[in-house]
């Protein structure tokens, strides 16, 4: 599957443009992951985007979360088992089952990543990617009560799972993320 492919399955599926910005985050960060590993860029992309791509109508399904997204993929011609697998291991997590592959531990770290970089970004003036640094990020860390969903023990595993210092996967995430700013709006 192609990113212009997996974009189009998602652009489908997922009317939320919030929803969408999430999925373009963690793609972003994915395929840098894939890069730092030296792994197939372009799978964990496809994997980070579609990841919640069926989110919409499986919010109150959760056993159903990802792998419906999955089959989607595979109704088109989707037949790489790495790549489906890692999109339907998205809905393990939910059922606290453990990642089992390098890429699917990737996507657990990085999914709630996202989201604080997110919120890092925007109580800054300037509301800008750009601007945000590591130190930004970290200061914001042990605040439990900023950014209270974020699960900040998933991302902690980069250490153990991943062998990438938090420090060094938060700066992976953000330049990622920095990349793709137009298109988070950020």
């Amino acid at each position: 599957m192609t990113k212009e492919k997996a974009l189009e399955l998602l652009h489908s599926k997922m009317q939320s443009q919030n929803l969408r910005k999430h999925c373009y985050s963690v793609g972003a960060v994915m395929r840098s992951l894939a890069k730092h590993f030296n792994e197939d860029e372009n799978r964990y992309e496809i994997v980070g985007l579609l990841h919640d791509g069926d989110y919409e109508f499986t919010k109150d399904d959760p056993g159903n979360h990802a792998k419906l997204m999955a089959n989607w993929a595979r109704e088109n011609g989707e037949t790489d088992e790495e790549l489906l697998t890692g999109i339907e291991s998205h809905g393990w997590f939910h059922q606290g089952k453990k990642p089992e592959t390098k890429m699917q531990w990737a996507l657990f770290c990085c999914d709630e990543l996202t989201g604080l970089i997110i919120a890092v970004t925007l109580i800054r003036p300037d509301r800008k990617l750009a601007t945000v640094t590591v130190d930004n990020i970290l200061s914001k860390w042990n605040q439990k009560s900023f950014a209270a969903g974020v699960k900040r023990e998933d991302i902690e595993n980069c250490e153990k799972e991943l062998g990438i210092t938090l420090k060094d996967f938060i700066q992976i995430a953000l330049t990622a993320m920095q990349g793709i700013s137009e298109e988070l709006g950020l």
